[in-house]
C-alpha cells in the first residue's frame, strides 16, 4: 500500500506546513520577546525613576554618618512613598542595614549586586524569581549635592518590587500568541492544500496523458498554460507525442504495405504453382521411363515445388493473422477422435504413441481445421527434429485456470536431445533457425508460428519446455468452453 506521505502531494503538504509552522513560531517568538522586553523595560524605567525621585527627596534629611535609626527612617520613608506598589526597601551603610519591614531578610539581594552599587553612582537593577514569582530588585547609591562635588555617601537604598502585573501581561501575551498560532497553522494547511493542488494538477494531467498514450491513444495532447517549467514540460510532452504518433503511423503504413506485398505475392504465386504442381505430378508418373539424371532432376523439381506451395500457403495464412482476418468456425468436437483423424490422415497412427481418453469423454468447442493444423505441426516438428518414440497426450486440466474455466491440455513429447536453452524463447518466432548455418529446412519455418496463432485464436496458450528425462515437450492449453467474441467466420 502506498503511504500518504510518500507521494508528491503529501511531501508538498508537509513542506508547506513545516515552513508555515516555522515562520509562525519564529514570528510569535520574536513578537513575544520584543513585547516582553518592552513591558519589563517600561516597568523597570518607571520604578527606577520613582525610586531616584524619592531617594533624592529624603537624602537631605540624612545625617552623616547615618545611625541605624537614620537608615530605618530612610527605608520606611521610601516604602511609604509608594504604598500601592508593595515596595520592600533596604537601606545600608557599611555593615549597618535597616529594612522597611521588620524581620525582612531581603534574600533577593545578592553580594554581586551590593558590590555593583558600592562601586558606582548609577542605579543597578536585577530581576529575580523566587518560588515562581518574579521581582525587580533595584539598588541606588545616595549622593549629596552634585556628583562632581560629592561622591557617593556610602548609603545605598535597595528596592524589591513584585512584578505581578507585568507577569500577567506576559502570560496574557503568551496566551494570545498561542491562540494566534493555531489559526495560522490551519490557514497554512489550507494554503498548502491549494498550492499542492495547483502544482499537482499539471502532473496529474501528464500522468493521465501518459497512460492514455500507453493504451494506444497516440493523439492525446496536453493543454499548455503559462510559461513556467510545467508548461515547458507539457509542450515537450506534446512534441514527443506528435513525433511518436507520426513514427507509429509510418510503421503501421510500412507494416500494412508489407502485409499487402506478402499477400499479393502469395496470391500471384498460387496460379503458376498450381500449374507447376500439375506438370510435376505428370513428370513424377513418367520418371521411371526417363534417364537417371533426368529422373533425379524431375524428382528434385517436384519436391521443391511442393515445398514452395506449402510456403505460399503458410504465408497466406500468416498474412490473414496479421491483417486480423483470421477467424474461427467453432464446432462441438470429440477431441480424442479429432486427434486420431489428424494422425490417420498423415499416416502417423503407427508412428506416434497416443494417450487419449475414451471416445466421447472429452469434448470442447473448437475449430476443427485449426486444431488439425496445431496437432499436425507439433507432431510433424517432433518427428523431424526430435527422436522417437513421439507421444501425443490429451487430458483435462485438473486445476481450474485463473478465470475459473476448465482447460484441455494437449502434449506432444519426443525423445530427442531437447531444445537448447538459448533457443527456447524463440521457437515460435517466424523463420527462426537455431543453427544459422542451416539455410535449408524441410519445412517453411512458419509452422510453429502458425500453431501459436491458432492456439491464441482459441484463447489458449502454447509453450515449449525440455523434459527432465530428456526430449522436448510442447504443451497446448485450450479452454473447454470458449466463446469467441465478435464474428465466427473467416474472411
Amino acid at each position: 500500500m502506498k503511504l500518504p506521505l510518500r507521494g508528491l502531494r503529501g511531501r508538498l503538504l508537509v513542506a508547506f506546513v513545516l515552513v508555515a509552522a516555522l515562520a509562525t513560531l519564529t514570528t510569535g517568538a520574536l513578537t513575544f520577546r520584543e513585547a516582553r522586553t518592552g513591558v519589563l523595560q517600561q516597568s523597570q524605567d518607571a520604578v527606577i525613576k520613582r525610586l531616584r525621585y524619592h531617594v533624592n527627596a529624603i537624602a537631605v534629611g540624612i545625617s552623616y554618618p547615618p545611625s541605624p535609626a537614620d537608615l530605618e527612617w530612610v527605608a520606611r520613608e521610601v516604602a511609604r512613598a509608594e504604598p500601592a506598589q508593595n515596595w520592600r526597601v533596604l537601606a545600608t551603610y557599611g555593615e549597618l542595614r535597616a529594612t522597611s519591614t521588620p524581620q525582612d531578610g531581603f534574600t533577593e539581594l545578592t553580594p554581586a549586586m551590593r558590590s555593583a552599587v558600592a562601586g558606582r553612582r548609577a542605579a543597578v537593577f536585577q530581576r529575580v524569581s523566587t518560588d515562581g514569582h518574579s521581582s525587580l530588585v533595584v539598588g541606588l547609591p545616595v549622593t549629596f549635592g552634585t556628583p562632581a562635588e560629592h561622591p557617593a555617601s556610602g548609603v545605598a537604598v535597595f528596592l524589591t518590587v513584585p512584578q505581578t502585573g507585568e507577569q500577567g501581561y506576559v502570560d496574557a501575551l503568551v496566551t494570545a500568541i498561542g491562540r494566534a498560532v493555531v489559526p495560522a497553522l490551519g490557514l497554512a494547511v489550507l494554503l498548502a492544500l491549494l498550492a499542492a493542488r495547483g502544482v499537482l494538477r499539471p502532473v496529474r494531467e501528464l500522468r493521465r496523458a501518459t497512460r492514455s498514450i500507453a493504451e494506444g491513444h497516440l493523439d492525446t495532447r496536453l493543454a499548455v498554460n503559462g510559461s513556467d517549467e510545467l508548461a515547458d514540460l507539457s509542450h515537450t510532452f506534446n512534441e514527443t507525442a506528435a513525433a511518436l504518433e507520426e513514427s507509429v503511423a509510418e510503421l503501421r503504413r510500412m507494416e500494412a504495405r508489407a502485409r499487402r506485398f506478402v499477400a499479393d505475392v502469395s496470391h500471384e504465386l498460387r496460379t503458376p504453382l498450381a500449374a507447376m504442381s500439375a506438370v510435376t505430378d505428370i513428370l513424377d508418373e513418367d520418371a521411371a521411363g526417363l534417364t537417371p539424371d533426368t529422373a533425379t532432376a524431375v524428382r528434385l523439381i517436384s519436391g521443391e515445388t511442393v515445398k514452395l506451395a506449402r510456403l505460399v500457403d503458410d504465408l497466406m495464412e500468416i498474412s490473414r493473422f496479421d491483417a486480423g482476418a483470421a477467424g474461427l468456425q467453432l464446432d462441438d468436437l470429440d477431441l480424442a477422435e479429432s486427434l486420431r483423424r489428424t494422425l490417420a490422415s498423415r499416416g502417423w497412427l503407427d508412428t506416434v504413441d497416443t494417450r487419449l481418453p475414451p471416445p466421447g469423454e472429452l469434448r470442447a468447442r473448437v475449430d476443427p481445421r485449426r486444431l488439425d493444423v496445431v496437432v499436425a505441426n507439433l507432431v510433424g516438428n517432433a518427428l523431424r527434429h526430435g527422436e522417437r518414440p513421439v507421444q501425443l497426450r490429451l487430458y483435462a486440466q485438473e486445476t481450474p485456470s485463473a478465470d475459473g474455466s476448465g482447460r484441455v491440455v494437449i502434449e506432444v513429447l519426443d525423445s530427442g536431445p531437447g531444445i537448447p536453452a538459448d533457443v527456447l524463447p524463440y521457437v515460435f518466432d517466424r523463420f527462426y533457425k537455431s543453427d544459422t548455418a542451416r539455410t535449408r529446412t524441410e519445412g517453411s519455418g512458419l509452422g510453429l508460428s502458425i500453431t501459436a496463432e491458432n492456439v491464441r485464436l482459441h484463447g489458449g496458450t502454447v509453450r515449449a519446455v525440455n523434459r527432465a528425462e530428456g526430449g522436448a515437450a510442447f504443451v497446448v492449453e485450450i479452454p473447454l468452453r470458449y466463446e469467441v467474441p465478435g464474428r465466427r467466420g473467416e474472411s
